[in-house]
């Protein structure tokens, strides 16, 4: 099947009678790896699938507004990114939660959900990553997992590629570190 361009997606969105058509070529385009950027941020697939929701119903109401200064998945990922730290955020309020906190209660709902199927080392992976702070796992997932060039990262998340770099670069060595050491229980 041939993947349809974002400006094809755009101008049928345009017109009212193919917005329809276009909202659902855009969701086959982007929906999975929408989602996977997602549930690496929050973890617990439920809570993913009504973000995801919330992500999508956000584009749609503001997709005629898109100025396409950036690319649609950039901007939709910047969506996306902004609803998943919100949400974190409200989890580590209501819990009146720290963020370390909130990290070993996401890495428990990880090792308790039906939906994880990695073996060990990938669960070991996962739990090295949420040690790290928010910003720096949001850089380690876009980077490692989405496979996002610095300059699509820093337009999603307004920071420097020099400042990306250097995160990632620190984010990889801590996770290597935690790793080989053994550090994380399973």
């Amino acid at each position: 099947m041939k993947q349809v361009e974002d400006s094809e997606i755009l101008a049928l969105f345009a017109a009212e009678k193919t917005r329809n058509e276009a909202f659902n070529l855009l969701l086959k385009k982007y929906q999975q790896k929408i989602y996977w950027h997602i549930r690496r941020l929050v973890l617990n697939h439920d809570d993913c699938d009504d973000l995801l929701q919330e992500v999508f119903v956000k584009v749609w109401k503001n997709l005629d507004k898109f100025r396409s200064d950036s690319q649609l998945y950039t901007w939709i990922y910047r969506i996306a990114t902004n609803e998943s730290i919100t949400f974190l955020n409200k989890q580590k309020q209501r819990n009146n939660t720290p963020l370390d906190e909130v990290s070993s209660e996401l890495a428990d709902n990880l090792v308790a959900s039906s939906y994880f199927n990695g073996d060990k080392l990938e669960l070991k992976l996962q739990k090295a990553i949420l040690t790290l702070p928010e910003k720096q796992r949001i850089i380690f997932n876009m980077k490692y997992f989405d496979d996002m060039k610095y300059e699509e990262i820093s337009e999603v998340l307004g920071t420097s590629v020099g400042a990306l770099k250097a995160s990632f670069h620190i984010a990889a060595k801590k996770i290597e570190a935690i790793i080989t050491n053994d550090e994380i229980d399973y």
